[in-house]
This record gives structure tokens, C-alpha cells and sequence, in this order.
């Protein structure tokens, strides 16, 4: 029997309130006897929150969402995306499958794809959208995936899995261990029935603490998605002895910024006091913890140890990070504050410094916004400084 919110009325009914604050619908009764107010809404929540984080779904007539809670959750399209392209291969299972957006990408690259859900409801849904979406090599599978693969005697390229982060007290949880399915108790079993698995865990996770848990790790993606990290990407390969590579990825609209280091490798950084440009890493490099490897790869000098903000005299091309061109450098003290920055208009940053950026606009009086980039940071001497630059908009190659 097909779902009663596939009904063209429904779907149009959908549609048509796509931009209504579902507090206004709350309390109207529903126009149709099969659907209820409350699964409109939930569809209409997830739909709208899939605008811009999902627009293949958003785009594509007659998909059904789960709850709006399942759409935060799952992968962007842009994640799922870079996910896929560090994967070629003939066979693929993802035991965690949920909404199913990883797998649509993982399908564009993979032959043979089998989309894993415990939960029913969203099996079905998942199931019903690839019809929708034109999808013909992935099997959606209901049911234990641990347990599908220990029953089965194939073998697949790759494993993918997205371990739920909450107990089943629904708590927040912070160490693999404690995540379903349980990966540190249960990958010799995925070990059995591959060679290469591929984990993604929350941004949260200490990249130690993933390791120490783990097994086998040959390289761990960091994913920011606009400057935020969303996600890390564990790369698995059975009997690797390789040293560990950490590529941190900062998608942004077409371009891919990416940085890499060795886990284990040390590298040597110079100090030196500002020079002409000046450069602020993404998060994505930050929280690769490598930030002597940053001005050693880029051949740039450190301001202090602790700062994590880098100079040179010549521009250095594609930094993973923003550019900027300094104006002038100030020492931070009464005089020099009072005189240029009172009730000026600029983006301020604080890098190793004792005032946050909501104490300084509210001491001296800055208005956010405009085109000046001012630096708070700390210098190797332990001099307070602040650096007054302009952002460099297009890299020069």
C-alpha cells in the first residue's frame, strides 16, 4: 500500500507550506483523513531543514523525510560527496545506513552497494527515496548489520560505518567504546570480511583517543564543511604498518582546501615577529594539533608558540587558511588602544590572548563588520600585540 503522504494532494499540500513556521500549523487540523497535523509537520520541518544541507532530496518530487532530528544528523551532500571520492571500488555495506545519503554517493562510485538500518520506518523510507532518486545498485537491508555480516560468507572492498554517539539511555557518548555498534570490541569481525573500513566519528573526538581505540589506522580525514569541522574520517587497512597521515579538508562552495602531515613526524617552526602577511589556519588544520608542520610546510614563521597565527614576507599561495596583508602592528596598552581602536568598525580575532572578542568590542567599542581584520594575539617575547590587516580575497598562482 503506498504511503498516504505520497498522495499528489498531500505532496502539494507540502509544498505549499514549505516556508511556514510549523508553530503556525501546530493547531489546524489536517486538511486530509489518512495524514495526521503532526506528520505534516514532520515533514515539512525535514524538508525545509533539507534545503541546503540535502538539495537532491529537496529537489526530487515525492521523498519522504523521517524526523527533522534525522536530518541534522546525517551527512551533508558536500560531506557525502568528499566521503565517496576516497572510495573505488566493486562492493560496499554500510552498516549505519540512515537517511541513506552516504550511500547515494558511495553508489556513484561503487558497483554494489548494501544500505544497513536497524530501524524499520527509516529502511523503508531510505528504500522508497532511491526509487525516487534513480538509484538502481543499492539493497537496503533491515536489521542487524553486525549480524548480517557474521551470516554472510562475502567479502566486500570496503566497510563503512557510523557508529550511533548516543548510549541507549539516548546519553551523549565520547569514546568508540561506548558508541553502537561497539567498533574497538568489533573489528576483527569487519577484519573478516575486509581489507579496508572506513569510520566517521564526531568532529569531538580526541584524535588520541580514536587511535589508542582502533586498530590498523592508515589516514584520518578532517572534515570541515564552510570552516566548521563536521566530521572525521578514519581510514582503516588491515595489517597497515604505514605511519598515520592526517589530511585535514575544508569544503567551501566548488573549492576543496587540504592540508597534510604525518601523525608521527616533528617538525621545527621559526618565531619571528610580524613581517608583511599574516595567516590564520581553518579549523580543519587546527585540529590536526600539527601547527609546526603548518610553517614548516609552508616555509612561514610562527608569532609564538601558543598562537597558532603565522607571518612571511612573500605571499604564500593556497594556504589552508585565511590570508591577510598587515597594515600595522601595535602594542595592546592604554595609549595605543584608546587611540585606534575606539568605536572603530572591524572583524576582530583573539589568538592566545586573556580578553575574548565580546570583551574587547565592549571595552573599546567596536562594531563588528567592515573591511578590516584586526589580530589580538600574544608575540614570541610575550609582548600583547594587535595587528591590523585586510584580508587577501584571491589567492595569486
Amino acid at each position: 500500500m503506498e504511503n498516504p503522504l505520497l498522495a499528489d494532494d498531500v505532496q502539494s499540500y507540502i509544498n505549499q507550506h514549505i516556508n511556514t513556521d510549523p508553530k503556525e500549523l501546530a493547531f489546524k487540523k489536517s486538511p486530509f483523513t489518512a495524514v495526521s497535523m503532526i506528520d505534516l509537520i514532520t515533514q515539512i520541518q525535514a524538508k525545509q531543514k533539507a534545503k541546503s544541507k540535502l538539495p537532491t532530496w529537496y529537489n526530487t518530487p515525492n521523498i519522504l523525510y523521517p524526523a527533522k532530528l534525522s536530518i541534522e544528523q546525517t551527512s551533508s551532500e558536500a560531506c557525502a560527496a568528499y566521503k565517496a571520492s576516497l572510495i573505488q571500488a566493486d562492493s560496499l555495506i554500510d552498516l549505519t545506513g540512515g537517511f541513506g545519503i552516504d550511500c547515494y554517493y558511495f553508489a556513484k562510485k561503487t558497483k554494489q552497494v548494501v544500505h544497513g538500518e536497524m530501524q524499520e520506518y527509516l529502511s523503508e523510507i531510505v528504500h522508497h527515496n532511491y526509487k525516487a532518486l534513480g538509484v538502481d545498485n543499492i539493497t537496503t537491508n533491515c536489521g542487524d548489520s553486525l549480524t548480517y555480516l557474521q551470516q554472510s560468507n562475502k567479502r566486500w572492498d570496503w566497510i563503512y560505518v557510523d557508529p550511533a554517539r548516543r548510549n541507549q539511555s539516548k546519553e551523549k557518548v565520547f569514546f568508540l567504546k561506548d558508541c553502537v555498534p561497539n567498533l574497538p570490541e568489533n573489528i576483527d569481525t569487519l577484519f573478516n570480511h575486509t581489507n579496508n573500513v572506513l569510520i566517521k566519528t564526531s568532529p569531538l573526538l580526541d584524535i588520541q583517543v580514536g587511535i589508542s581505540e582502533l586498530k590498523d589506522v592508515k589516514a584520518i580525514h578532517i572534515v570541515a564543511l564552510n570552516n566548521e569541522v563536521k566530521e572525521l574520517l578514519w581510514i582503516l587497512e588491515k595489517g597497515n604498518q604505514t605511519p598515520i597521515q592526517l589530511i585535514a579538508v575544508n569544503l567551501t562552495g566548488d573549492s576543496t582546501s587540504t592540508f597534510t602531515a604525518s601523525l608521527n613526524k616533528d617538525c621545527v617552526s621559526n618565531l619571528s615577529d610580524p613581517l608583511k602577511y599574516l595567516y590564520e589556519p581553518n579549523s580543519a588544520v587546527l585540529k590536526t594539533g600539527k601547527f609546526d608542520c603548518v610553517a614548516q610546510h609552508y616555509n612561514i614563521n610562527k608569532l609564538q608558540a601558543h598562537s597558532h597565527l603565522y607571518t612571511s614576507a612573500d605571499l604564500v599561495q593556497n594556504f589552508a587558511g585565511r590570508s591577510f596583508e598587515i597594515i600595522a602592528t601595535h602594542p595592546y596598552n592604554k595609549a595605543s588602544a584608546k587611540s585606534i581602536l575606539t568605536n572603530i568598525k572591524a572583524n576582530i580575532t583573539t589568538r592566545n590572548f586573556p580578553l575574548k572578542v565580546e570583551e574587547l568590542r565592549k571595552k573599546w567599542k567596536i562594531k563588528d563588520g567592515g573591511q578590516d581584520y584586526i589580530f589580538f594575539t600574544t608575540l614570541a617575547n610575550n609582548d600583547k600585540v594587535f595587528i591590523c590587516c585586510i584580508k587577501i580575497e584571491t589567492p595569486i598562482s
